[in-house]
């Protein structure tokens, strides 16, 4: 059985080029479904037109897909709802 919070480590190491943090981290996931040795990820980007997008999208499959007994790795975007910074993402960012 695949552990939920081995994707999330994986997921750990998928780093958004410009901000310089893990995407777990931003809040960029927003789904994790496990079916059998399927994943299946919902994200958004920091923006709708985040250069880094389909980078972003490889990196989570290539990362989730090395996790023994991954098959596959579906991931869908999605942009609603808008991603919204956490506090601690706006402190780190220099937003507050």
């Amino acid at each position: 059985m695949i552990a939920k919070e081995t994707i999330i480590e994986a997921l750990k190491k998928v780093e958004d080029p410009e901000l310089f943090l893990d995407i777990w981290f931003l809040g960029l996931i927003y789904s994790i479904d496990i079916d059998q040795q399927v994943v299946k990820i919902e994200m958004t980007f920091t923006s709708p037109m985040c250069p880094a997008g389909p980078q972003l999208v490889e990196d989570v499959r290539k990362n989730v897909l090395a996790i023994d007994g991954v098959e596959d790795v579906q991931v869908k975007v999605v942009f609603n709802p808008a991603w919204v910074p956490s506090d601690e993402v706006k402190g780190l960012l220099g937003f507050m």
